[in-house]
């Protein structure tokens, strides 16, 4: 059975693969639809525990391989030999990880600013040390606990209404179980630092530029990750929802051939 809820927009093109982050939806992707689906084909998936996807119990299927393995069974629905990614903050260390395990599937993979896929030894030991008390937090709490986060959807404050509405639609169909997993398994094995060396095809950052606690990453993936560009966007750490048209014409760019 498919745990990930998933939706195919656009009529032609190539199929262009869309992770949220930690806490949205596919509601964070309204933004952007229109404007993708006049080249691509975006298809969008929810994260286990979050909007319409389910949250099983089985703490092992949260881990970012199984997420690899479960995008991949995604591809083969679909009919297609290779497709393009693009993942935002949490989303971006699954899709990151998906291109690096199999490069020979994927045309090209863009990301935003994400700390989850380039955590340094360090966030990674202190995520994985805390990482079953936030969950007990979280399971204990309920849906409350989730409010909490300074992460919540509900925080937000650079958003136009009608998005923002949308977000806190399906913020109510979060799940403390899903949540918890997401917390103890995906977010502290997220990083994929130590491996971008190995990038073989096109990648691009969109890079929110007024998160300026990601400049370090950027940097980082400036250096170190072979075939990449950088776009920086006027925009914190919400990339696509706070400059959308930026965001939609640089994706654009790259997923019809013609970024720089």
């Amino acid at each position: 059975m498919q745990q990930l809820h998933i939706e195919t927009h656009g009529n032609d093109g190539p199929h262009l693969l869309l992770v949220h982050g930690f806490l949205m939806s596919r509601a964070q992707w309204l933004p952007n639809l229109q404007a993708l689906s006049e080249v691509c084909r975006p298809v969008v998936v929810e994260l286990l525990g979050h909007g319409r996807s389910s949250a099983p119990s089985d703490p092992a299927s949260y881990h970012p391989d199984a997420y690899v393995a479960a995008f991949d069974d995604i591809r083969r629905s679909l009919g297609i030999d290779r497709w393009w990614l693009c993942g935002y903050s949490l989303g971006a260390g699954l899709t990151i990880r998906y291109a690096l395990t199999h490069p020979d599937r994927v045309f090209g993979h863009a990301f935003t600013n994400s700390t989850s896929a380039f955590a340094d030894a360090e966030q990674t030991r202190a995520w994985r040390s805390g990482s079953a008390d936030a969950a007990a937090r979280i399971e204990n709490g309920g849906i409350d606990a989730i409010e909490r986060m300074p992460v919540h959807p509900r925080h937000a404050k650079r958003l136009p209404k009608e998005l923002y509405d949308a977000l806190m639609v399906d913020a109510a169909r979060l799940s403390p179980l899903g949540i918890a997993n997401t917390l103890a398994q995906t977010n502290p094995n997220a990083t994929m630092r130590a491996h971008i060396g190995e990038n073989t095809v096109p990648a691009m950052l969109l890079c929110g530029r007024e998160e300026t606690r990601f400049a370090p990453h950027r940097e980082f993936a400036r250096t170190r990750m072979p075939n990449l560009t950088i776009v920086d966007l006027a925009a914190g750490h919400g990339v696509n929802m706070e400059d959308p048209q930026g965001f939609n014409r640089a994706l654009i760019e790259f997923v019809s051939g013609r970024a720089g």
